[in-house]
């Protein structure tokens, strides 16, 4: 088995050290570097590209947001992890639109970074369970407080489906394929849900499956 390749970037010299005995434990992961700012981190992306970065979202010189930005303009298949200590969804909804496919507190139980850099390297997105059920919990209070309909209740069976792949980063080839229909048709179901669910991105819509609980 090929191992996964890692880089790890954080400011803090501690925290990097047991990031990495912890990832070593497993035979399938090895960390091939370590940054200790965000233009680090992008440099050694760029020389030696690794299958997934985990970086701080609150790093010097390049913070992780913009860090990530550029790692997915120039390695597009290197999954990002952003570690963070906010669970809100502006920067959550912040990281999905810099490229991220994993975003994870930093307060996480060991398990859920084994978890999270196995998911994204076989290209599925993973949250902090903590940031989906803040996220899930939040959406049942607005719902309730404002008396509106939920608007995933208006949606059709095949909208649905749809939903649920685009949050699991499916390309539109990828959707055409699985349901048999035209990339067109994809565009047109996609725009369909975005103009019920009242959104105008990927990122969102992700996002919003994350509230929902279609994915975690």
């Amino acid at each position: 088995m090929v191992p996964i390749r890692i880089v790890l970037a954080d400011d803090h010299t501690i925290l990097r050290n047991g990031l990495r005995l912890l990832l070593e434990r497993h035979s399938d992961f090895t960390v091939v570097g370590e940054a200790s700012n965000g233009r680090e981190a992008v440099d050694l992306v760029l020389q030696h590209p690794p299958d997934v970065v985990i970086i701080d979202i609150a790093m010097p010189i390049l913070n992780g947001i913009e860090a990530s930005r550029r790692i997915n303009a120039s390695q597009p298949k290197t999954a990002v992890i952003i570690l963070s200590v906010h669970s809100d969804e502006s920067y959550i909804l912040r990281a999905l639109r810099a490229g991220a496919r994993g975003y994870l507190l930093k307060d996480s139980a060991e398990a859920d970074l084994i978890q999270a850099v196995r998911a994204v390297a076989a290209g599925k997105a993973y949250f902090s369970p903590a940031v989906s059920k803040v996220l899930a919990d939040d959406y049942v209070r607005q719902v309730v407080q404002q008396g509106v309909e939920d608007p995933y209740d208006l949606l059709t069976p095949r909208e649905r489906e749809l939903l649920q792949l685009i949050g699991e980063l499916k390309s539109t080839k990828e959707i055409a394929d699985l349901l048999n229909l035209s990339p067109h048709t994809v565009d047109t179901h996609r725009g369909n849900l975005m103009q019920k669910l009242n959104l105008h991105s990927i990122p969102e819509l992700i996002l919003y499956a994350v509230r929902k609980g279609i994915i975690s």
